[in-house]
């Protein structure tokens, strides 16, 4: 069951703020809804994409256990569980509840720039540690590190609550490694929108999405497809998104997708310091945009 769970369309979920900066939960409930009614096959929440970077402890627990309750079992759940410190890392593994929490999404350290050996350490820790199984979260251009294929596949076969990756590398031959030299039964799971598409050509099992926020019922029929061999219908929803796949981290993320969301009519344009809402002129080309796909404004 564990290989089936997270393959699909998995939702990176924002954190919606009130003007206050406060936790909106009126709208953080109202998304749930949405996605939930579109058929999403996971979500993943206090990601990066969720601001967990600017979220105090007790917010982070009060919104972990909104989302359970709220999703009440309909879909399985990932938990962001990640940092540059290892010991900091298992503590929280060992402290926190996790119940109702089906995986967790850790991101390889950031700022320490460890060596690849350090990083399979670093992984080597948690997978002994965590009660649930391990995503492994590969972002270079966020952490200043890249984890290559070598490591990755060495975790991968070395630990068998080590399920999956969430890559986002953008390196096309790097994934192709990976996916070509792994255990049967191990994960690939694009974490870049805009190239879920032809990494599924390449046998991705799905996305972790940013823009599934805004979009699930359309993100997710062009994953079904590609699930479903269908490339030619996935490759037109591709297409019919690039414009919005620019627009969406040209500002950076989340600023991008609470933009559109807000512009839909779901949350406030509020985000935490040190990210700002998107220039002007972004948000006039999304509502541009937005209004040629035929979305209600």
């Amino acid at each position: 069951m564990t290989q089936t769970k997270f393959t699909g369309l998995g939702i990176a979920l924002i954190t919606p703020f009130k003007e206050d900066e406060s936790v909106d939960y009126d709208a953080l409930g109202r998304l749930l809804d949405y996605q939930l009614q579109n058929n999403i096959d996971y979500l993943v929440v206090m990601g990066t994409t969720g601001e967990a970077a600017t979220l105090n402890e007790e917010e982070k627990s009060s919104v972990r256990k909104f989302v359970l309750s709220r999703v009440n079992g309909r879909v399985p759940i990932v938990l962001g569980v990640g940092g540059n410190n290892t010991k900091a890392v298992v503590e929280a593994l060992k402290n926190d509840d996790m119940e109702g929490v089906d995986a967790i999404l850790s991101v390889v350290p950031y700022y320490n720039k460890p060596s690849q050996e350090g990083i399979f350490q670093h992984y080597s820790v948690i997978a002994e540690a965590s009660k649930v199984p391990v995503i492994l979260y590969n972002v270079p251009g966020r952490t200043g590190v890249n984890m290559t294929a070598e490591t990755t596949l060495r975790l991968a076969n070395k630990y068998d609550n080590i399920i999956a990756i969430k890559e986002a590398s953008g390196n096309i031959v790097q994934v192709n490694n990976i996916i070509k030299n792994k255990p049967k039964d191990f994960m690939v799971i694009s974490g870049d929108d805009g190239i879920t598409y032809p990494l599924m050509t390449m046998g991705a099992v799905g996305v972790i999405s940013v823009i599934g926020n805004a979009f699930p019922k359309e993100f997710g029929k062009m994953v079904r497809l590609a699930l479903a061999g269908d490339y030619q219908s996935a490759r037109e929803i591709h297409q019919h998104f690039t414009d919005l796949f620019d627009l969406l981290f040209v500002d950076g993320n989340p600023a991008g997708v609470k933009c559109m969301l807000s512009i839909m009519g779901y949350i406030e344009n509020k985000l935490r310091l040190p990210l700002v809402p998107t220039r002007i002129t972004t948000f006039e080309k999304m509502r541009d945009v937005l209004d040629k796909l035929n979305i209600k404004c």
